[in-house]
């Protein structure tokens, strides 16, 4: 019994310490914007996040003060708590959202079925596409498309809702990023962002061990930078589109254990050694480091979660039609 408890450690060691190998040497630096769709295209084929995670390849909401939970219910909480927090609850069926960012679908589809929105999703992804397409069922007004964030392809003031998760850390160019989203609005529309930010080091500049733990946040998930909440918001107001105050939150707290209940999926759902085999856990193992100092940036302040929202200003022919003026006395 000794001999066998001995070999069980021995084992888990050995996984651990190939696990840390593996991690150290095979980073996915962001190289462009190619180098984060082949990740997520590798990704979406090997089932392996899918099968963890759910459709929701974001963290879970778990209430505040946050309480134990179903990992996967937590994700799909998340999505119904920031509708909330955005305000999109309170609008008619048939609304337009984009989903900048949208993954393999898993918001856009709640937000279609349960809010009876018209949600075009949007992912880098050819392959995140392919399997958003495969998880839609037949009826419900959720689209997909390949497009860049920060090239939409589509007109001025398309849409009525803005709606994007954890997309923001992959986009080398932040105010980019923020005027494209607030471009696509319509005038009232709302933008809603939930995203990974970094301690605003402009206030507190990070210390000796912040920053090797905040190069290989990035390095290891094709991540170019974090923002700041206080530096992205600044960049929405920046873009000169927005109507009154962008509003901020800190959801830190409520999202915390999500890191380490990603971990826990691996131990009590070992059927997913035999799914995927030798292969599938040395990639699963992988993963393992960047989840330990994903919670202990977030929880040691270097990291936090930050919420966005921002109403779209009216176009210059609304202000004149508000102020008495009609589209007539506008200069030609």
């Amino acid at each position: 019994m000794f001999n066998l408890f001995l070999i069980i450690i021995s084992l888990l060691l050995f996984a651990l310490l190939l696990g840390l190998a593996l991690y150290l040497l095979s980073p996915r630096k962001y190289q462009s914007a190619d180098s984060v769709a082949s990740s997520y295209d590798d990704w979406t084929n090997d089932g392996i996040l899918e099968f963890y995670w759910g459709e929701h390849i974001h963290l879970g909401h778990y209430g505040s003060p946050p309480q134990p939970k179903d990992f996967l219910k937590a994700k799909e909480d998340f999505v119904h708590e920031m509708a909330r927090w955005g305000g999109l609850d309170r609008l008619p069926p048939g609304t337009t959202v984009l989903d900048v960012g949208c993954g393999i679908g898993g918001s856009s589809r709640i937000l279609a079925r349960d809010y009876g929105f018209a949600v075009t999703g949007i992912t880098i992804s050819q392959e995140q596409v392919k399997r958003a397409q495969e998880l839609t069922p037949e009826g419900l007004s959720a689209q997909f498309q390949v497009d860049d964030a920060l090239a939409l392809s589509f007109p001025d003031a398309s849409f009525d809702v803005v709606w994007s998760i954890e997309a923001g850390p992959h986009m080398p160019d932040k105010a980019q990023y923020a005027r494209e989203m607030m471009r696509v609005l319509k005038p009232g529309g709302i933008l809603v962002v939930a995203d990974w930010n970094q301690r605003d080091d402009r206030q507190k500049p990070l210390n000796f061990w912040e920053k090797p733990v905040m190069r290989q946040l990035l390095d290891q998930w094709s991540h170019p930078a974090f923002s700041s909440i206080e530096g992205f918001a600044e960049l929405i107001a920046e873009t000169g589109l927005v109507s009154g105050e962008v509003s901020t939150a800190d959801w830190t707290a409520e999202t915390l254990p999500s890191w380490l209940d990603s971990i826990w999926q691996g131990i009590i759902r070992p059927q997913g050694i035999i799914r995927f085999g030798v292969t599938g856990f040395i990639k699963s193992l992988r993963e393992v480091p960047t989840f330990v100092l994903m919670r202990l940036a977030f929880g040691a302040g270097l990291c936090r979660f930050g919420m966005f929202r921002a109403v779209r200003a009216a176009s210059p022919v609304e202000e004149m039609a508000v102020s008495g003026q009609t589209s007539e006395a506008l200069p030609k």
